[in-house]
């Protein structure tokens, strides 16, 4: 059960008597379970009110074992419910109340990256959202910058402006990038090969989504997540194989 602390010379979540650790041995025991899991990410969480981790007095975040947990009982909501974070938010106050909090119904095997539910609810978020100046604050950069991603076409608003969970992971990735020197004019070749590999999952797919038989069109939607989980593992691979053969 989850426990909000109440109040207290200490901040965060995590009790004194707790070992705590950094972000990045956070991230290290996240990674096996939620491998797109980013420091970015656990910092905009953070942003958001999810998890509260105790400063150093120099201003290092430290993390309890009850932080981790927090962190990953909200990664699973996305992952498993597909939830919004202010609905993930609520499920974990009426926890730390000492409430049931029921979820909504199963949702399809997200194993491959690629989330959804199980049947389209139109009037249910697909996706958390988050705010032009949320997504600044989380990643800690400015309006500048992040028009320079859009105007490479690396991140793009919705039509109210915006950002859903694929755009946010993208925008913390560019942005952890750019810490070691990339820029958006670098990065132009990625999402071209992105584009390309999107193309030659659409040409194996199309003939499925066009047929007349409703379970074959369904059929394709698992079968385009299927390719891209593929295609994510393989460009993965290529690019430790070019690496390694780089470096050695």
């Amino acid at each position: 059960m989850l426990r909000t602390p109440k109040g207290g010379a200490e901040r965060g979540t995590a009790r004194a008597a707790e070992p705590l650790v950094s972000i990045g041995a956070v991230l290290a025991r996240l990674r096996d379970e939620f491998p797109e899991v980013t420091i970015s990410k656990i910092r905009f969480l953070e942003a958001e009110g999810l998890v509260e981790p105790r400063r150093t007095p120099s201003g290092y975040r430290k993390f309890g074992p009850q932080d981790v947990e927090r962190l990953a009982l909200v990664l699973r909501m996305q992952r498993d419910h597909y939830l919004p974070l202010k609905v993930i938010k609520e499920h974990l106050e009426a926890l730390g109340r000492g409430e049931q909090v029921p979820l909504p119904g199963p949702q399809r095997d997200r194993g491959d990256g690629w989330p959804g539910p199980v049947e389209p609810a139109p009037e249910q978020p697909t996706a958390a959202r988050v705010g032009r100046t949320e997504l600044l604050a989380a990643l800690g950069v400015d309006e500048g910058e992040l028009a320079e991603w859009e105007s490479y076409g690396l991140v793009a608003p919705l039509a109210d402006g915006s950002f859903d969970a694929d755009a946010v992971t993208v925008a913390g990735l560019v942005a952890d990038l750019g810490r070691f020197g990339l820029e958006p004019r670098h990065l132009r070749v990625m999402k071209a090969a992105a584009e390309r590999e999107a193309g030659l999952v659409e040409q194996v797919v199309a003939p499925l989504r066009r047929h007349r038989n409703p379970q074959t069109r369904t059929h394709a939607e698992a079968t385009t997540r299927e390719l891209a989980g593929l295609s994510v593992r393989l460009h993965a691979a290529l690019v430790r194989t070019a690496l390694n053969g780089r470096l050695h």
